[in-house]
């Protein structure tokens, strides 16, 4: 299921206020439509997936964090 630019635009703005930092940029992948990159200050963080259930839309943030990043964050 692809995005629209709208769409797009929406959750940038979402998760800009949400988590309270303006480095935020959502783009598109290039060989997956069911998907959108989340990057913070050009640095890949999450995946958005979109699910449309019994005619709901919702955005599912898949975000992955390393032990190794655990460490340098420490």
């Amino acid at each position: 299921m692809s995005f629209t630019p709208e769409e797009m635009s929406k959750l940038k703005t979402y998760l800009e206020k949400k988590f309270k930092c303006s480095g935020i940029a959502v783009k598109k992948r290039e060989k997956a439509e069911d998907s959108i990159e989340v990057m913070v200050d050009g640095e890949f963080v999450a995946l958005i997936y979109k699910v449309t259930e019994e005619g709901e839309t919702s955005y599912d943030l898949n975000m992955c964090i390393l032990d190794i990043d655990l460490d340098e964050a420490a």
